[in-house]
Protein backbone atom coordinates (compact mmCIF):
# COMPACT_ATOMS: atom_id res chain seq x y z
CA UNK A 1 0.00 0.00 0.00
CA UNK A 2 1.29 3.51 -1.16
CA UNK A 3 2.12 5.93 2.03
CA UNK A 4 -0.45 8.20 3.79
CA UNK A 5 1.53 11.18 3.04
CA UNK A 6 1.42 10.11 -0.57
CA UNK A 7 -2.31 9.17 -0.71
CA UNK A 8 -3.32 12.61 0.67
CA UNK A 9 -1.10 14.38 -1.51
CA UNK A 10 -2.06 12.52 -4.91
CA UNK A 11 -5.83 12.99 -3.41
CA UNK A 12 -5.51 16.74 -3.48
CA UNK A 13 -3.89 17.17 -6.95
CA UNK A 14 -6.44 14.77 -8.41
CA UNK A 15 -9.24 16.80 -6.50
CA UNK A 16 -8.13 19.48 -8.80
CA UNK A 17 -7.79 17.94 -11.49
CA UNK A 18 -10.88 16.08 -11.98
CA UNK A 19 -13.23 18.91 -11.28
CA UNK A 20 -11.34 21.62 -13.70
CA UNK A 21 -13.77 21.94 -16.65
CA UNK A 22 -11.93 19.34 -18.85
CA UNK A 23 -13.54 17.23 -21.76
CA UNK A 24 -15.00 14.59 -19.54
CA UNK A 25 -16.85 17.75 -17.75
CA UNK A 26 -18.24 19.25 -20.55
CA UNK A 27 -19.17 16.41 -22.49
CA UNK A 28 -21.35 15.34 -19.34
CA UNK A 29 -22.24 18.95 -18.88
CA UNK A 30 -24.02 19.04 -22.85
CA UNK A 31 -25.65 15.18 -22.24
CA UNK A 32 -27.30 16.41 -19.06
CA UNK A 33 -28.53 19.96 -20.09
CA UNK A 34 -29.88 18.41 -23.48
CA UNK A 35 -31.32 14.71 -22.39
CA UNK A 36 -31.61 15.00 -18.45
CA UNK A 37 -29.81 13.91 -15.65
CA UNK A 38 -30.53 10.30 -15.87
CA UNK A 39 -28.75 11.00 -19.61
CA UNK A 40 -26.01 12.77 -17.77
CA UNK A 41 -25.52 9.85 -14.90
CA UNK A 42 -25.13 7.35 -17.99
CA UNK A 43 -22.58 9.57 -19.55
CA UNK A 44 -20.47 10.03 -16.35
CA UNK A 45 -20.58 6.39 -15.73
CA UNK A 46 -19.53 5.60 -19.49
CA UNK A 47 -16.50 7.73 -18.76
CA UNK A 48 -15.28 6.05 -15.87
CA UNK A 49 -15.51 2.57 -17.27
CA UNK A 50 -13.58 4.48 -20.04
CA UNK A 51 -11.31 5.19 -17.48
CA UNK A 52 -11.03 2.31 -15.91
CA UNK A 53 -10.18 0.26 -19.28
CA UNK A 54 -7.00 3.22 -19.53
CA UNK A 55 -6.11 1.93 -15.97
CA UNK A 56 -6.14 -1.54 -16.43
CA UNK A 57 -4.14 -0.98 -19.74
CA UNK A 58 -1.97 1.37 -17.61
CA UNK A 59 -0.82 -1.41 -15.00
CA UNK A 60 -0.12 -4.42 -18.26
CA UNK A 61 1.94 -1.93 -20.11
CA UNK A 62 -0.56 -1.74 -23.37
CA UNK A 63 -1.15 1.78 -23.41
CA UNK A 64 3.19 1.75 -22.90
CA UNK A 65 3.40 0.19 -26.53
CA UNK A 66 0.87 2.05 -27.95
CA UNK A 67 2.59 5.45 -27.19
CA UNK A 68 5.71 3.89 -28.64
CA UNK A 69 4.29 3.26 -31.98
CA UNK A 70 3.68 6.94 -34.12
CA UNK A 71 1.42 4.50 -36.12
CA UNK A 72 -0.78 2.91 -33.73
CA UNK A 73 -1.21 6.65 -31.64
CA UNK A 74 -2.03 8.84 -34.93
CA UNK A 75 -4.61 5.68 -35.69
CA UNK A 76 -6.17 5.71 -32.33
CA UNK A 77 -6.22 9.27 -32.20
CA UNK A 78 -8.12 9.84 -35.23
CA UNK A 79 -10.68 7.19 -34.67
CA UNK A 80 -11.21 9.14 -31.28
CA UNK A 81 -11.65 12.63 -32.96
CA UNK A 82 -13.60 10.79 -35.89
CA UNK A 83 -15.57 9.79 -33.24
CA UNK A 84 -16.28 12.98 -31.18
CA UNK A 85 -16.97 14.86 -35.01
CA UNK A 86 -19.64 12.14 -35.49
CA UNK A 87 -21.70 12.29 -31.97
CA UNK A 88 -21.48 16.62 -32.76
CA UNK A 89 -22.68 16.20 -36.48
CA UNK A 90 -25.98 14.13 -34.99
CA UNK A 91 -26.19 16.66 -32.67
CA UNK A 92 -26.57 19.60 -35.11
CA UNK A 93 -28.43 17.59 -37.28
CA UNK A 94 -30.88 16.76 -34.41
CA UNK A 95 -31.35 20.55 -33.90
CA UNK A 96 -32.66 21.27 -37.58
CA UNK A 97 -34.96 18.30 -37.26
CA UNK A 98 -36.18 20.15 -34.22
CA UNK A 99 -36.50 23.06 -36.30
CA UNK A 100 -38.61 21.66 -38.44
CA UNK A 101 -40.87 19.41 -36.49
CA UNK A 102 -40.67 20.49 -33.04
CA UNK A 103 -38.92 17.16 -31.75
CA UNK A 104 -35.55 15.13 -31.92
CA UNK A 105 -35.22 11.55 -31.36
CA UNK A 106 -34.22 11.22 -27.74
CA UNK A 107 -31.17 9.75 -26.72
CA UNK A 108 -31.49 6.92 -24.71
CA UNK A 109 -28.69 6.26 -21.51
CA UNK A 110 -27.94 3.00 -22.90
CA UNK A 111 -26.82 5.04 -26.16
CA UNK A 112 -24.91 7.92 -23.77
CA UNK A 113 -23.22 5.34 -21.78
CA UNK A 114 -21.78 3.60 -25.20
CA UNK A 115 -21.01 7.15 -26.38
CA UNK A 116 -18.88 8.24 -23.68
CA UNK A 117 -17.27 5.03 -22.83
CA UNK A 118 -16.37 4.76 -26.43
CA UNK A 119 -15.12 8.29 -27.34
CA UNK A 120 -13.10 8.20 -23.71
CA UNK A 121 -11.20 4.82 -24.39
CA UNK A 122 -10.17 6.06 -28.09
CA UNK A 123 -9.10 8.86 -26.31
CA UNK A 124 -5.18 8.52 -26.73
CA UNK A 125 -4.18 11.25 -24.23
CA UNK A 126 -5.90 9.58 -21.39
CA UNK A 127 -3.43 6.56 -22.20
CA UNK A 128 -0.47 9.10 -21.94
CA UNK A 129 -1.94 10.99 -19.00
CA UNK A 130 -2.24 7.63 -16.78
CA UNK A 131 1.48 6.29 -18.16
CA UNK A 132 2.87 9.81 -17.15
CA UNK A 133 0.84 10.97 -13.95
CA UNK A 134 0.32 7.48 -11.86
CA UNK A 135 4.07 6.49 -12.22
CA UNK A 136 4.72 9.84 -10.51
CA UNK A 137 3.39 8.29 -7.20
CA UNK A 138 4.40 4.96 -7.10
CA UNK A 139 7.65 4.14 -4.91
CA UNK A 140 9.64 1.15 -6.13
CA UNK A 141 10.74 0.73 -2.23
CA UNK A 142 7.51 -0.93 -1.14
CA UNK A 143 6.96 -3.61 -4.21
CA UNK A 144 3.86 -4.55 -5.78
CA UNK A 145 4.47 -1.61 -8.03
CA UNK A 146 1.19 -3.01 -10.11
CA UNK A 147 -0.69 -3.26 -7.02
CA UNK A 148 0.16 0.79 -6.58
CA UNK A 149 -0.97 1.42 -9.80
CA UNK A 150 -4.17 -0.38 -10.01
CA UNK A 151 -4.82 1.78 -6.37
CA UNK A 152 -3.95 4.97 -7.47
CA UNK A 153 -5.95 4.43 -10.96
CA UNK A 154 -8.91 3.43 -9.26
CA UNK A 155 -8.80 6.35 -7.19
CA UNK A 156 -8.24 8.52 -10.71
CA UNK A 157 -11.56 6.48 -11.68
CA UNK A 158 -13.15 7.28 -8.54
CA UNK A 159 -12.64 10.53 -8.15
CA UNK A 160 -13.61 11.56 -12.00
CA UNK A 161 -16.90 9.94 -12.11
CA UNK A 162 -17.77 11.60 -8.61
CA UNK A 163 -16.79 14.81 -9.94
CA UNK A 164 -18.89 14.19 -13.67
CA UNK A 165 -22.20 12.68 -11.22
CA UNK A 166 -22.06 15.95 -9.69
CA UNK A 167 -21.69 18.20 -13.22
CA UNK A 168 -24.39 15.72 -14.36
CA UNK A 169 -27.13 16.45 -11.23
CA UNK A 170 -25.92 20.32 -11.77
CA UNK A 171 -26.17 20.91 -15.58
CA UNK A 172 -29.59 18.47 -15.41
CA UNK A 173 -31.48 20.87 -13.09
CA UNK A 174 -30.55 23.73 -15.32
CA UNK A 175 -31.25 21.97 -18.24
CA UNK A 176 -34.52 21.07 -16.72
CA UNK A 177 -35.75 24.63 -17.19
CA UNK A 178 -34.01 25.55 -20.58
CA UNK A 179 -35.61 21.89 -22.42
CA UNK A 180 -39.40 23.73 -21.79
CA UNK A 181 -38.40 26.64 -24.40
CA UNK A 182 -37.98 25.13 -27.81
CA UNK A 183 -35.84 27.87 -29.30
CA UNK A 184 -33.55 27.05 -25.79
CA UNK A 185 -33.12 23.42 -27.30
CA UNK A 186 -32.58 24.31 -30.89
CA UNK A 187 -29.66 26.71 -29.49
CA UNK A 188 -28.77 24.21 -27.18
CA UNK A 189 -28.61 21.34 -29.74
CA UNK A 190 -26.10 23.83 -32.00
CA UNK A 191 -23.92 24.56 -28.93
CA UNK A 192 -23.79 20.88 -27.66
CA UNK A 193 -22.81 19.69 -31.45
CA UNK A 194 -20.38 22.43 -31.94
CA UNK A 195 -18.21 21.75 -28.46
CA UNK A 196 -18.66 17.66 -29.47
CA UNK A 197 -16.88 18.71 -32.82
CA UNK A 198 -14.32 21.54 -31.35
CA UNK A 199 -13.09 18.74 -29.09
CA UNK A 200 -12.41 16.27 -32.09
CA UNK A 201 -10.75 18.25 -33.92
CA UNK A 202 -8.79 19.44 -31.35
CA UNK A 203 -7.56 15.69 -30.76
CA UNK A 204 -6.92 15.36 -33.66
CA UNK A 205 -4.70 18.01 -34.08
CA UNK A 206 -2.85 17.71 -30.54
CA UNK A 207 1.07 16.83 -31.04
CA UNK A 208 1.92 13.16 -28.66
Amino acid sequence: MPDLPVLLTYVAVLTGFVFFPGPSILLTLTRSSTSGIRVGVATSLGIGLGDLVHTVMAVVGISAILLASAQAFTLIKLLGAGYLIYIGLRSLFEGRFRKTSGAAPPISTGQAFRQACLAEILNPKSAMFFLAFLPQFVDPRLGQIALQLTIFGLLFVLMGTLATLVTAIAAGNVGRFLRQNPAIQRWQSRVVGSIYCALGIRLAFQER
